[in-house]
């Protein structure tokens, strides 16, 4: 073996190791989250961590009481995500066609402000979006959230739709104008077609990112359309932190979530690799 196929393979056996590191710390959290959701309140609160215990269901019956309103909260946050992804890949995608395909002076300006809307922090715009949703009364509202969420995940959305549809040839959309088709006909029998596994990978981001969203949903609402992080964090009361009902709530909420991502991994990877120039 010559030094250079030996410093290669040392190489590929370091990175591998600092992966698997990285890798468990970024996934010890969630375990950690996953053994404190099956102890008792007492081993969860010990401040000795307590690696050997008898798992109990106790928890995950408390959340799922009737009295806990579990299935009222996941209906929100399933409405919630679901619409608003929805809705804005409905104005997603004439939005990032126009500017892939017929971009203008001021296109990446655009781009470029619209993405710039991500680094406010949501505590800066609070007070003005209060009054307004309390002015219009769509205060713990379902139509208020999704609003909300429509409007936070439509800038990345558009960005990674545009960024899909550039990888497309123009030649395409010059040969359907040549034959006689309209902008329409264009769009949805020749760009969508080519571009579902962009589509898909950026609606699958846009539902994690509204399903998991906290500050506005704890914020914006109390009761009638609360979702799941309001749910959370009634495990936190004046008597303290229920640590073990607040874990299998967790568990609960992200369960859904991380099943659909785990069986869509496939369509999301390959969309956020997608190009269709072959």
């Amino acid at each position: 073996m010559s030094a250079a196929t030996r410093k290669f393979s040392a190489s590929g056996v370091i990175l591998g190791i600092l992966g698997w590191i990285i890798a468990l710390l970024m996934f010890f959290p969630i375990a950690w989250l996953l053994v404190t959701a099956f102890k008792t309140e007492a081993e969860a609160f010990s401040v000795t961590p307590h690696l050997f215990f008898s798992p109990t269901l106790e928890s995950f019956q408390t959340a799922l009481a009737q009295g806990s309103g579990y299935w009222h909260y996941a209906w929100n946050s399933a409405i919630t995500s679901v619409v608003s992804t929805l809705i804005g890949l409905v104005l997603t995608v004439p939005a990032a066609y126009a500017m892939a395909f017929y971009p203008s002076k001021r296109t990446d300006f655009t781009l470029v402000w619209m993405v710039s809307t991500k680094f406010i922090p949501a505590v800066g715009v609070l007070i003005p979006i209060f009054l307004v949703y309390k002015t219009i009364g769509w205060l713990d509202s379902r139509i208020g959230l999704i609003a909300l969420y429509t409007a936070m995940n439509l800038p990345i959305m558009i960005w990674m739709v545009y960024s899909y549809f550039r990888d497309i040839p123009k030649d395409l959309v010059e040969a359907a104008n040549i034959d006689g088709a309209s902008m329409g006909q264009t769009m949805s029998r020749v760009i969508l077609p080519l571009a579902t596994p962009g589509l898909a990978s950026t609606c699958l981001l846009a539902l994690i990112l509204a399903w998991n969203e906290s500050f506005w949903s704890i914020t914006m609402t109390n009761s009638n359309a609360a979702t799941l992080a309001v749910f959370i964090a009634s495990f936190k009361s004046a008597e303290g932190m229920f640590w073990a009902k607040m874990s299998a709530a967790s568990v609960m909420s992200i369960a859904p979530i991380v099943v659909l991502g785990w069986f869509a991994q496939r369509q999301m990877v390959r969309g956020l690799t997608f190009g269709a120039v072959k």
